[in-house]
């Protein structure tokens, strides 16, 4: 990256004459004034035939899966939500966030090779993103010799026959979503575990250490875990419900386990000894058997360890499903978010001590004041502070909240999110018995429905170019063409094919799901999702809780 500090690193290593030659890649763009610092310190150590070559990788961004990607910031508080909604913050530390986004969403689409039409809702952070980024390729294309978007790197992007959309949303366009308790494997793993960067890790406590002092209990180990591309049981699983995929894995362990003990029993009768003729021709009818099942070792093993990192894993994740009870909490939501009543009031569970933790309740009770159309009165309001209080909950949230709604004038319209539910389906089949790895009981099989949270029906509404109160005012920029100012909607416009949902504020794994579930069913459609930063529902409750306290 070129910041100050690396620019002179490297100008005190040509001072010194390190290396014998020098090889200079940057992530982002370096500025012609960084560059002049290094050409000088080049010329000053006489070391300007060692500098072999400058790249500018335009690489400032990091991509998590095929179809989604965060921007690549060492400083991740300078764009998170807290920073961006500050109340006290300077318009010049605005226009530094700002540009941080834009350089990075502008090395995105310099790596796609394709140049977006961009959407945005109006009088947002969003907005001032899409100001900049419009500028910022309207530049780089107007500068014929030198543009990024010419020649081969246009047909080398996976958009080479219609220009992809990019929409842009802020994140308080939908605060319920990041807040919410999940239901399929990859969020449920991002939000109860330690997950960065496709890596997982877990404590695992080992029983119990004999020592002179008496038993103790072991010291916890650490384990890491990466989920990979290469993890087919990932990869098909990431997105299901969780009871979906205990069964699964359960499923895969007898798998393993019948082929293991079929290894076992060839070896066992190629070791037949004697002249036994019934032996002989077992043992020629098994040699190929055996031929085949040793071949399948080294795939047999994968499958072991697959098994067991997705055991441990999902053990983890079944661990605060039970002792937080997840399951009540994802149901409950569901119902609140889709305008469903209630089996159970808000004020039963919030004072259930064997409800979740502090944080659950705060969660949930923040979705019930986002979501309400009509907000409670003060009285109601007192009562719920008084409930969260005694559960030993921060109220700096809820504080932070009620600003923001009041702000937004979202009482009377609050966001919509849907109208179907999950409902139970009854106990699991094969994940309930008692032999299996998984004791699922006192959990619900909920089974997910398909609803479409707010970024899904923007992006639905500005993808198939449909007339929708919610989106019809976002504006409209076209970077190819020739007038800088405003444009407006072209009307025989084509639905597009391809299109880009970034988050201004940051992203989540939820959102991400919604949408991959969205476009299943839209043949011959892509949609990859971007965002200023990936949070968790504890790290976001956080970043409300400080500025609540302002």
């Amino acid at each position: 990256m070129p910041t100050e500090e690396n620019i002179d690193r490297m100008c005190q290593d040509l001072r010194n004459q390190l290396y014998e030659s020098y090889y200079l890649n940057f992530i982002s763009a370096i500025s012609r004034s960084k560059l002049e610092d290094i050409a000088n310190a080049a010329l000053a150590a006489s070391a300007v035939t060692q500098v072999a070559k400058v790249f500018d990788q335009y690489l400032n961004f990091i991509t998590l899966e095929d179809d989604m990607f965060v921007l690549c910031n060492q400083n991740k508080e300078l764009v998170s939500y807290r920073a961006i909604n500050r109340p006290d913050i300077t318009d010049t530390e605005v226009e530094t966030v700002m540009d941080t986004i834009v350089d990075s969403l502008f090395c995105f689409f310099v790596t796609l090779g394709a140049v977006p039409i961009i959407r945005c809702s109006r009088g947002t952070a969003a907005e001032m993103v899409a100001v900049k980024l419009d500028k910022k390729l309207r530049e780089n294309l107007r500068d014929a010799r030198n543009s990024l978007f010419t020649g081969d790197t246009l047909g080398a992007g996976q958009f080479s026959f219609q220009r992809p959309l990019l929409v842009l949303v802020d994140r308080n366009i939908d605060l319920a979503t990041p807040l919410h308790h999940t239901w399929t494997y990859q969020a449920l793993v991002h939000d109860v575990l330690d997950f960065h960067l496709n890596r997982v890790n877990l404590e695992e406590s080992s029983g119990v250490e004999n020592s002179p002092a008496g038993a103790r209990p072991k010291r916890k180990n650490k384990k890491s875990y990466d989920l990979t591309p290469v993890d087919k049981f990932w990869q098909k699983h990431k997105g299901s419900p969780f009871p979906e995929v205990a069964e699964s894995v359960q499923q895969e362990l007898e798998s393993y386990r019948a082929q293991e003990d079929e290894v076992k029993r060839l070896k066992s009768i190629m070791g037949l000894e004697g002249e036994d003729e019934g032996a002989i021709s077992m043992l020629s009818d098994n040699t190929a058997k055996l031929t085949s099942a040793v071949s399948s070792l080294p795939e047999l093993l994968e499958k072991k360890r697959l098994i067991d990192l997705h055991t441990n894993v999902a053990t983890a994740v079944l661990e605060h499903i039970k002792t937080r009870k997840l399951d009540v909490y994802f149901e409950c939501e569901e119902k609140i978010m889709s305008k469903t009543t209630l089996d159970k009031s808000l004020l039963d569970i919030i004072s259930d001590p064997d409800a979740g933790t502090p944080e659950d309740k705060m969660r949930l009770f923040l979705i019930y004041y986002i979501s309400t159309q009509q907000a409670p009165s003060e009285a109601d309001l007192e009562q719920y502070k008084k409930a969260l209080t005694d559960a030993g909950c921060d109220l700096n949230p809820l504080q932070y909240i009620k600003q923001w709604k009041a702000f937004a004038k979202m009482a009377s319209a609050p966001a919509s999110y849907g109208n179907t539910t999950t409902k139970p389906m009854g106990l699991l089949s094969r994940v309930m018995n008692t032999g299996s790895q998984f004791v699922m009981e006192g959990v619900k099989n909920l089974v997910l429905k398909q609803q479409n949270l707010p970024v899904t029906r923007i992006l639905d509404n500005l993808m198939e170019m449909k007339s929708n109160p919610e989106t019809d005012d976002y504006r409209y920029f076209d970077p190819k063409m020739l007038r800088g100012s405003d444009s407006s909607v072209p009307r025989n416009k084509n639905p597009f094919q391809e299109a880009i949902v970034f988050v201004v504020g940051g992203g989540n794994y939820i959102e991400y799901q919604n949408l991959v579930d969205y476009i299943k069913g839209k043949q011959g459609k892509h949609i990859l999702y971007g965002c200023s930063e990936l949070f968790n529902a504890t790290q976001f409750i956080k970043q409300l809780s400080q500025l609540g306290q302002k």
